[in-house]
C-alpha cells in the first residue's frame, strides 16, 4: 500500500467523520471504525480517495484488540492510530450510576489505551507511529455533570503522558487532543448550541475542522511526545460551574 494508514474510532459521524474526510483528501488510506452506524461509514469510505471500513463494539475489548491485530497483519505503513470514539450519557456527582460509568470507563478509557498498546507494539509503519487520544476539555475545566463521562476522560488523559513516557523508540509519538464545546451535543438544539458554543474566552463557534488541522500536525510528529492540544477558542482556561449545555439554558 502506498498510503500511510490511519484508523479512526467513531469516524461514521460528527467529529471522526470530519477528521476522515481531512486525512483522506491529504492523502492516506482511512480505516473508519464504526461502532453502529456502519451504513454512514461505508458511504463515506465511497468519496474518499482510499479507504475501508471496520466494525465492532467498543464494549468488548477483546474483540477491538483482534480488530487491531488483524489490521496490524494486513498493513505495510499503518502510522497513525486516532481514537475518537466515546460515550457521552448523564450522570451526576451525587449519585454514579454504575451501568453509565461502566460503559464510560471501558469504551472512553480502558480499549482506547489498549487499542493504543497493541497498535504501537504490531504495527508496521514506516518511521514513527503517532497515537492521538481524544481527550475533553473537562480536563482543565471539570465541571460536576456527566460525571461518569468526566472521570473517564480524565484516566485518558493520565495514559498520554505515561504511554508516551514507555516507548524505546523516539520516533513514536502520544498526543493529547482536547476539543470544547463544538458540535450540538446530548439532547441539545442547535439554537442551544449557538449560544453555548460561544461560552468560550472568543465568544466563537469552534470549527471542527480546526481538530483535523490539529490531528493532521500531529501525524508529522514534530510536537514533543506526551503533550496535549486543547481546540476550544479558551474555554479550557475558564471555570464554568455546569457543562455548557446546561448553562445555556439558564
Amino acid at each position: 500500500m502506498a498510503r500511510p494508514a490511519v484508523l479512526i474510532t467513531g469516524a461514521a459521524r460528527r467529529i471522526g467523520a470530519v477528521l476522515a474526510r481531512r486525512f483522506g483528501l491529504a492523502g492516506w488510506h482511512v480505516v473508519l471504525h464504526a461502532g453502529h452506524s456502519t451504513s454512514a461509514a461505508s458511504e463515506l469510505a465511497a468519496s474518499l480517495p482510499s479507504a475501508e471500513v471496520v466494525a465492532c463494539n467498543l464494549i468488548d475489548g477483546a474483540v477491538a484488540l483482534d480488530m487491531i491485530e488483524d489490521l496490524a497483519a494486513r498493513l505495510d505503513d499503518w502510522r497513525m492510530l486516532i481514537n475518537c470514539a466515546a460515550v457521552f450519557k448523564p450522570d451526576t456527582a451525587e449519585a454514579i450510576n454504575p451501568a453509565i460509568f461502566a460503559e464510560a470507563m471501558r469504551v472512553n478509557a480502558e480499549t482506547p489505551t489498549r487499542m493504543a498498546q497493541a497498535f504501537l507494539s504490531d504495527a508496521k509503519a514506516q518511521g514513527g507511529k503517532r497515537v492521538i487520544q481524544f481527550l475533553d476539555m473537562k480536563i482543565a475545566n471539570p465541571n460536576p455533570d456527566f460525571f461518569s463521562y468526566t472521570m473517564a476522560k480524565h484516566a485518558l488523559a493520565s495514559t498520554v503522558k505515561m504511554l508516551a513516557m514507555a516507548q524505546r523508540d523516539p520516533a513514536h509519538r502520544i498526543y493529547g487532543l482536547a476539543p470544547g464545546a463544538m458540535l450540538p451535543s446530548h439532547d441539545q438544539h442547535s439554537e442551544e448550541h449557538e449560544v453555548s458554543g460561544r461560552m468560550n474566552l472568543l465568544q466563537r463557534l469552534t470549527d471542527p475542522e480546526e481538530l483535523a488541522d490539529a490531528a493532521l500536525f500531529m501525524s508529522t510528529g514534530w510536537l514533543a511526545s506526551g503533550e496535549t492540544i486543547f481546540v476550544d477558542s479558551g474555554q479550557h482556561l475558564l471555570s464554568q460551574p455546569r457543562d455548557v449545555l446546561y448553562l445555556a439554558r439558564q
